[in-house]
């Protein structure tokens, strides 16, 4: 990903925190020499040192989850609220438009997930992430049991975090304001670009 010195994050816990709240991502392998991408939602386990590891699963049926070996590099992209920026919003002239938004590429080596317990858990991971009242634990073992056949879950150890928060960090700190403003004029979208500014 190209990122100017401007809009480059480094600081590795703002990271952590942009992947927990922007977490439906893009994964990316090669599959027999062409690209492969799925869209879903990871969860990030950080618990542990280093920069922790992606959890997720895969329908069966998709292959790209046969090269999950643990030797192949994926690329997990999260991409964050994103917005257009208009130039009669700044204090100061001539400029242009532009768009503002954040993204982090992860990269990494995912590997399967054996055996049906380690396949429970990251499902279980994820419904706790997402949807913490609903009871896993007390659907029907055997509807359960059916549903896990059909995925293959994976963990993908987290080698390297490139960040890129675009936000008008080029502009002259008297444009700031103005954007921001009309930013949270907007819709949902929009007003999370100004958080993002404003964080």
């Amino acid at each position: 990903m190209y990122v100017p010195k401007a809009f480059r994050e480094d600081d590795v816990a703002r990271l952590q925190g942009f992947l927990r709240a922007w977490s439906f991502a893009l994964l990316v392998t090669d599959v027999d020499g062409v690209p492969s991408a799925t869209h879903l939602p990871l969860v990030l386990d950080a618990d542990g040192a280093g920069r922790g590891r992606l959890i997720g699963h895969v329908a069966r049926a998709n292959p790209q989850w046969r090269t999950f070996d643990g030797r192949r590099e994926a690329l997990a992209v999260f991409a964050g609220p994103h917005a257009y920026v208009s130039p009669t919003w700044y204090a100061t002239a001539p400029a242009v438009p532009t768009w503002n938004y954040g993204a982090v590429h992860v990269y990494g080596r995912p590997r399967v997930l054996g055996g049906a317990d380690a396949t429970r858990d990251a499902v279980a991971r994820l419904v706790k992430e997402h949807d913490p009242n609903w009871p896993l634990g007390e659907q029907p073992e055997e509807f359960i049991a059916g549903m896990l056949r059909g995925i293959v879950a994976f963990e993908m150890p987290i080698e390297r975090l490139e960040g890129k928060l675009k936000l008008s960090q080029n502009r002259p700190a008297a444009d700031r304001p103005g954007i921001v403003r009309a930013l949270r004029a907007g819709g949902e979208v929009e007003r999370a670009v100004a958080d993002l500014m404003e964080s």
